[in-house]
């Protein structure tokens, strides 16, 4: 499956680990990850030399490639709500994860849409264990 994984770069990389063990889970599971590379160290110097424009469009053609967007929200990312929101309108599957405890906007946690599953986790396996579940659900 092709999976467009979502994550705050700009707006903080508090939560980097559970974005690695995520994006390690999806590889290891064999889906195809072409934005894999946010989890890694130093991928705000990486993207940061990348024109805007070029990242609208190079990540607007994955997320309309993908079978379905996971996105890990628990850092606010102005990035993050767009590309939920635009996969949706696109009527793409979107689970959004967090970590229990963290205030997440109400524009994800009270949205409606029926492609939408939001997801709390404890820890990076529960994190993964829900991620795994809903897109076995697609299958």
């Amino acid at each position: 499956m092709n999976i467009y994984f979502a994550c705050s770069i700009t707006g903080g990389r508090e939560f980097e680990s559970v974005y690695q063990a995520i994006t390690k889970a999806l590889l290891a599971d064999g889906h195809d990850v072409p934005t894999a590379h946010l989890a890694d160290p130093g991928v705000k110097a990486r993207e940061g030399t990348v024109n805007a424009g070029e990242i609208y469009e190079r990540d607007t053609v994955w997320i309309n490639g993908c079978n379905a967007l996971v996105a890990e929200v628990s850092t606010p990312s102005h990035g993050v709500g767009f590309e939920v929101a635009y996969a949706l309108n696109l009527n793409k599957a979107v689970i959004c994860v967090y970590r229990e405890g963290q205030s997440v906007s109400k524009m994800l946690t009270g949205n409606p849409h029926p492609q939408l599953q939001m997801a709390s986790y404890h820890d990076p396996e529960e994190a993964v264990t829900k991620i795994r579940s809903f897109l076995k659900g697609l299958s």
